[in-house]
């Protein structure tokens, strides 16, 4: 028995996982003063008709447990959307699941389906809870970069990353943090490459109708092939600016749902079930994520005509509300030095792009988060041209 007072040594399933460089960057902006464009989420409210449906829920008496698999209402409000976009028909009883956001999506989704063992490809960079969910599996995970400069993924190291371990590989478009978008010519080569496999795919597409510059969001719902053996996940969290009330979802076959849901019962059960009530009812409306690109595309345009104004360099930003720049010509420090230099000293906060890659590749890269209000983002302008 441990002596008394003392805690006992501990064995850490996830030994090399501190803070995320999300909450370290949050802290410091939060101690300078700095203008927050490192976390991703918007710093301006949501649309009042959304609050109203879900004070009406809760008054309603829509309080207690959810159906474990969601509100049906929202469930064939989903599946409407996804049919309506994307040309695919999901059973919203034995094929679509709320979850409590993507994040717990997609670890339920790697929880039921990787086996300890079991190899499960990334491709970096890389949101920064795919390698601890694989961990958390007893999976391996295999990183694959993505190609330098463009992001675009490069299918023939793709295809070396493939084994016969391998059971998963996760899909990210719009792409975080880069903002790129796969295009039709990229699922069509995935498609081919996964054929004479068994191999499983996760979708994040929670930036789905971010997309700029009239490029179409390739949903893998779009692709039958690659749909018959995905999860595809999205977040209403971050389509209706309500990143707090961590609601999201996950279409899938009948058969993968199903294992889905022996994980999500567990770990999760059920979701909010006042904001499902009013995100169905919300929903009925299709002009709100209709309208997104259109609401984020001033954005980043206003952001990126103003950064041209500054000695940082633009990389091209298609999707998502995230703006890479390089600044390999200022100085050559790390790109964690220069984000924290820029938070203590230009009052600016940002994240380091080596934070998305599992060993840290420096490129001279940050990421700049868009989703604020314009003054926000004049602000974040003016002090960034001191550089």
């Amino acid at each position: 028995m441990s002596p008394a007072g003392r805690t006992p040594a501990l064995s850490s399933r996830l030994p090399q996982v501190g803070l995320t460089i999300f909450s370290v960057m949050s802290a410091l902006a939060q101690q300078h003063g700095a203008v927050n464009l490192g976390q991703g989420f918007p710093d301006f409210g949501c649309d009042a008709r959304l609050l109203d449906a879900v004070n009406q829920a809760m008054r309603s008496g829509h309080n207690q447990y959810a159906p474990m698999a969601g509100v049906m209402a929202l469930r064939e409000g989903i599946a409407e959307k996804i049919a309506t976009l994307y040309g695919r028909h999901y059973d919203p009883e034995r094929e679509i699941t709320i979850t409590a956001g993507a994040t717990q999506a997609i670890l339920t989704a790697v929880m039921a389906v990787v086996q300890p063992g079991d190899e499960v490809i990334l491709l970096d960079p890389c949101f920064d809870s795919y390698a601890p969910n694989v961990a958390l599996a007893g999976g391996i995970a295999v990183h694959v970069p993505l190609t330098p400069g463009s992001f675009a993924p490069d299918f023939d190291r793709i295809a070396q990353a493939l084994s016969p371990r391998t059971r998963l590989i996760i899909v990210n478009t719009p792409h975080n943090p880069s903002g790129t978008v796969w295009s039709a010519a990229d699922m069509q080569r995935l498609t081919e490459l996964l054929r004479p496999t068994e191999v499983l795919v996760i979708g994040d597409e929670v930036y789905e109708h971010m997309v700029y510059d009239g490029v179409p969001h390739q949903s893998i719902a779009r692709w039958p092939e690659l749909a018959a053996r995905s999860f595809v996940g999205s977040s209403f969290g971050k389509t209706y600016h309500v990143t707090g009330w961590k609601v999201g979802y996950v279409a899938a076959p009948a058969a993968l749902t199903a294992e889905f849901r022996k994980v999500h019962q567990f770990n999760v059960f059920a979701v909010n079930t006042p904001v499902q009530h009013g995100l169905a009812a919300y929903l009925r409306d299709p002009q709100p994520h209709l309208r997104l690109a259109a609401f984020y595309q001033r954005k980043r345009d206003l952001f990126a005509e103003g950064l041209r104004s500054t000695r940082l360099l633009l990389l091209p930003s298609v999707g998502t509300y995230f703006q890479c720049a390089d600044y390999s010509g200022l100085t050559d420090e790390d790109d964690t030095a220069f984000c924290e230099r820029l938070t203590r000293e230009i009052g600016v906060a940002a994240i380091p792009m080596s934070a998305f890659y599992a060993t840290p590749v420096q490129q001279g890269l940050i990421r700049f988060c868009f989703a604020k209000e314009e003054a926000t983002l004049n602000l974040a302008l003016e002090r960034l041209r001191l550089l």
